[in-house]
């Protein structure tokens, strides 16, 4: 389960050139070259920057799809790697760079062994993960409307993640839900501007927000039930304009996040009564505004069960373990909401080499030896596909 050589340094081109999302022209450049070097005939550019390539294996079967995600962040790499980002201010802080080797070796491999391979699998190098939606679909969403699902018709869709909290030579499942459910929340406060000397002849924005946000803390505490994962933050507050005039207006934002549609609709409702009551009780006005982002990531039971169970037989009891679901948030679900998902996880972490930082840091890396696991690991899901959906 070594990583070779050519995916090691598939990896590290990648990592060393990364490009933020919706301008992952290169990326896509490279994952082309490389899949015509490995033989693969069928490829399509999609979503701009995004790509597909179909390979069919010589039985007819059903046509299975693995999702890797291109685009970095933001962010400045402060490793000393000899293979660190050559882009300032982007990095592949969340492992995209393992997810799009992964896919390109799973690509080797199937082709390479196309003569065994029933029905046929889609790969699918999806940009714009890490942007945040606005009117207009992006990302997964925007290869869904792009018919990648269709023509031939995808039956299952799999994906896996880096995984920092797992070791690597491991490979995580969750039974149920993955990745949260999220919305952006954005609050407004009106109040009156005064002089500071004179608080009473205005209202005060800041003190609002402020009995806003400590309210805002007892919506999962004491609205959700506690067996369900609910997160509620605000992340920034603006408002005022001198240090001695009264503010009167503020401005909040944050995000809401859960693991049951359940308490994401309780805790929406809750929120909103408190954007509305709580400065209408200071004589202010208030209102929230949700934009939804992504949409619960959850497995189907029966594919997930079948594909553990095989990938257990395969590699033992001791590499494919349960891993706790995550409240981060990530856009696989405008796939796994249309056809059967599965979503695991792969460890990277090495704490004898120091490689045990979170995701979205600039010190994230991964021990290399992942690679090679989850080729193997869906090669052996994709090739024959015995845990038929």
């Amino acid at each position: 389960m070594a990583t070779d050589n050519e995916l090691v340094a598939i990896r590290r081109h990648l990592h060393a050139h990364p490009e933020l999302s919706l301008r992952e022209q290169e990326t896509a450049r490279f994952i082309q070259e490389k899949l015509r070097a490995f033989g693969v005939e069928s490829i399509e550019v999609v979503a701009d920057t995004g790509v597909v390539a179909l390979i069919e294996g010589a039985t007819p079967g059903p046509v299975w799809a693995y999702r890797a995600d291109i685009d970095a962040l933001p962010i400045q790499e402060v490793t000393d790697a000899e293979y660190k980002s050559r882009n300032a201010g982007v990095m592949h802080a969340c492992g995209h760079d393992v997810h799009t080797t992964v896919a390109l070796g799973l690509c080797r491999e199937l082709h390479r062994r196309r003569q065994e391979m029933v029905g046929s699998v889609k790969v699918l190098f999806q940009p714009a993960e890490e942007a945040s939606p606005e009117d207009e679909p992006i990302g997964a969403e925007r290869m869904v409307q792009e018919g990648v699902l269709e023509d031939p018709p995808v039956e299952a869709i799999f994906a896996l993640h880096c995984m920092p909290a797992l070791d690597v030579g491991k490979i995580g499942y969750t039974g149920g839900p993955v990745w949260a459910a999220s919305q952006l929340m954005e609050f407004e406060i009106q109040g009156r501007k005064s002089h500071g000397a004179y608080p009473h002849e205005g209202v005060d924005a800041v003190a609002v927000a402020a009995q806003l946000v400590v309210a805002l803390q007892q919506v999962v505490s004491r609205s959700i039930d506690a067996r369900q994962a609910c997160v509620v933050t605000v992340g920034t507050i603006e408002a005022g304009t001198s240090y001695n005039i009264i503010a009167d207006s503020a401005r909040m934002v944050g995000i809401l996040r859960s693991l049951s549609e359940d308490a994401l609709t309780t805790a929406r409702q809750r929120i909103t009564e408190l954007a509305e009551r709580i400065p209408a009780a200071f004589g202010a006005t208030g209102s929230v505004r949700f934009t939804p982002g992504a949409d619960l990531t959850a497995n189907d039971e029966a594919l997930e069960s079948r594909v553990v169970a095989r990938l257990k037989d395969r590699f033992g009891p001791e590499v494919i373990v349960s891993h706790p679901p995550q409240l981060g948030a990530e856009d696989f679900s405008a796939f796994s909401r249309r056809v059967p998902g599965c979503y695991l996880f792969l460890g990277v972490r090495n704490r004898d080499r120091g490689i045990e930082h979170a995701l979205h840091t600039p010190s994230f890396d991964v021990d290399e030896d992942c690679i090679g696991l989850g080729v193997d690991a869906l090669t052996e899901i994709l090739l024959k596909k015995d845990a038929q959906p």
